[in-house]
C-alpha cells in the first residue's frame, strides 16, 4: 500500500502525483476503480476490475459488511490525512482493519507482516455500478476457513 497517512502518490508511472486523476495517456485509466468511506476522508484506488470479491463471515467481516478485493500492496493506492483513520487489530494479530475515524466505514485492511504481499480494499465502498456483475465468493472465516461455494 502506498500512501498511508499522506497525500496520495500513484504507483503507476503514467499517473499524476496528486489526487486520483490519472494522466490522460495512462493505459490503466479505464480499468481503475475507486472507493471511499461515507464522508470521503479515506479513499482508495484499485488497479482493475477484479474477477471476484470475497464476502467473509468471520466475527469482524460480517459486522463490517466487507466485499474484499485483494492485491499486492504496491498496486493499491489509499489516501487519508494523518489522524483520520483508526486501526483495529484482533485475534491472531495478523491484520489491521482500517476505518474512517469520522464516519466509521471500514475501507481496507493491512497485513501486519512487513513481508506480506497482500492487502484488501472493501468494494462496498465503491459505486454499486462498479460492483455489479462481479462474482462474490463466500468464505467461511468463522469456522472451516474454506469457500462455501
Amino acid at each position: 500500500m502506498r500512501s498511508m497517512e499522506r497525500t496520495l502518490e500513484s504507483g503507476r508511472d503514467c499517473s499524476k502525483r496528486s489526487g486520483f486523476t490519472p494522466a490522460p495517456s495512462c493505459p490503466y485509466t479505464a480499468l481503475m476503480i475507486t472507493g471511499s468511506c461515507h464522508c470521503g476522508a479515506v479513499t482508495w484506488r484499485y488497479p482493475k476490475r477484479p474477477d471476484k470479491l470475497t464476502s467473509c463471515n468471520c466475527s469482524y467481516c460480517r459486522r463490517a459488511g466487507g466485499l474484499w478485493a485483494y492485491a499486492h500492496p504496491g498496486d493499491i493506492d489509499v489516501a487519508y490525512a494523518k489522524g483520520s483513520v483508526i486501526r483495529y487489530i484482533q485475534g491472531d494479530r495478523t491484520l489491521a482493519y482500517v476505518s474512517c475515524a469520522n464516519c466509521g466505514c471500514t475501507t481496507h485492511w493491512e497485513n501486519l507482516d512487513a513481508d506480506a504481499d497482500r492487502m484488501a480494499v472493501n468494494f462496498a465502498m465503491a459505486d454499486p455500478s462498479e460492483v455489479e456483475g462481479i462474482r462474490i465468493r463466500h468464505f467461511d472465516g468463522a469456522d472451516s476457513w474454506t469457500f462455501l461455494d
